[in-house]
């Protein structure tokens, strides 16, 4: 096996990336993006290397074993038995979540979300000419634990409600939802005649070994029936600027509508993005596993110097490298601008239908995270 590094910071600056471009030139540390600052899987890295030597990039088609090899790990980790036919490509997930808004029902119609969330849920049903209904989930002190209110949902859809868009393992919340609300969830879609888009990026990246995904999918043909499943090799393995991503469509009438609204506007990946995500599914499982151990040691502690800082509350991640801290008792006007003045560069929760609350990332080394930490200790300090 080989022994990988996740501690050996990479220089990314000056490389045009998102994630450190922002604040170019600024002593701020940036923990705000989705984008992990490891290195990729080495059989990754060679697979790119071979197609790079080869030299020849001309139009591509999805390599059968990518499907095979998709397939296979459906029905291993999850008991879901999917057909090669039922999955569509993409060049990200975004794009699956806004033409999942325009493939069901009409402009004018509603689109059920929960907040906080990722994001493009919230701009999505806009974009397509619908309106956001938006349920805010709350902390159930009893279960220690994010949850959804069934019955504020009910209260909230409307006759012209189509759509339930869900996120699972949860942006930014980190839950990994369980079967029995799962079931629930499929419950209620299924007595609201409610269609359901969900997105699983995050499904590999769970930091309980006694937790499991469940693809909501898999909870029923009838919900299958009506399910959207996004996922991605992005997120797991570090490859977000591969663009290479699908959705899993059972039903062949909205599969064929999903296409549809995709046809002529919504690209393939790109060759070099199957190489990579084949590479990262088949031949990386030793990368996996050590990442989730970095992961698990930097989620405690994240969680226990953040639970320390006056002003700030936070809780357990299940799932992951983001970090849901409420800074609403921290007496600063607005938290997010507080502490990127203070040198870290953390996610504002008003992106995410919540105010007052910020998102860390902590998919970094562990001395940039205590630096980030001793940042935030000191600026809370301060006050």
């Amino acid at each position: 096996m080989e022994a990988y590094d996740f501690e050996t910071p990479l220089d990314r600056t000056g490389r045009e990336t998102l994630k450190w471009g922002k604040y170019e030139g600024r002593d701020i540390l940036p923990l705000w993006v989705a984008d992990m600052d490891f290195r990729c899987p080495t059989p990754v890295i060679e697979a790119l290397h071979a197609e790079v030597e080869y030299g020849l990039f001309g139009y591509s088609l999805p390599p059968k074993e990518l499907f095979d090899v998709i397939c296979e790990r459906l029905i291993r980790q999850y008991d879901w038995e999917i057909k090669p036919s039922w999955i569509v490509w993409l060049p990200g997930m975004v794009p699956g979540l806004n033409i999942a808004c325009r493939c069901v029902g009409e402009p004018g119609d509603d689109i059920l979300t929960t907040t906080p969330i990722y994001p493009p849920f919230l701009t999505a049903p806009g974009y397509a000419d619908r309106s956001a209904l938006r349920h805010e989930m709350q902390f159930d002190e009893a279960e220690n634990r994010w949850a959804m209110d069934f019955d504020a949902m009910q209260e909230l859809i409307t006759p012209s409600t189509r759509l339930f868009n869900f996120c699972n393992p949860h942006n930014p919340l980190g839950r990994v939802f369980t079967r029995k609300e799962l079931e629930r969830t499929a419950e209620f879609c299924l007595q609201n005649d409610l269609m359901l888009c969900s997105d699983e990026i995050h499904c590999e990246l769970l930091l309980k070994p006694s937790l499991k995904h469940i693809p909501i999918a898999s909870i029923s043909e009838e919900i299958a029936d009506r399910t959207i499943t996004l996922m991605a090799p992005s997120k797991t393995f570090n490859l977000p600027g591969f663009g290479c991503s699908f959705a899993i469509i059972s039903n062949p009438e909205l599969r064929a509508a999903f296409k549809k609204v995709r046809a002529g506007i919504v690209p393939d990946p790109a060759a070099i993005g199957y190489t990579a995500a084949l590479a990262a599914y088949r031949d990386s499982a030793d990368w996996h596993q050590q990442l989730l151990e970095h992961l698990r040691l930097n989620s405690e502690l994240a969680y226990q110097r953040i639970s320390q800082m006056p002003g700030l509350w936070t809780h357990p991640v299940e799932a992951t490298y983001l970090l849901w801290i409420d800074a609403t008792e921290l007496k600063v006007e607005n938290p997010h601008r507080f502490f990127e003045e203070n040198g870290v560069g953390l996610s504002d929760g008003c992106d995410f239908g919540k105010p007052g609350f910020v998102r860390l990332n902590f998919g970094c080394t562990r001395a940039l995270l205590e630096q980030a930490l001793d940042r935030m200790e000191q600026a809370i300090g301060s006050l």
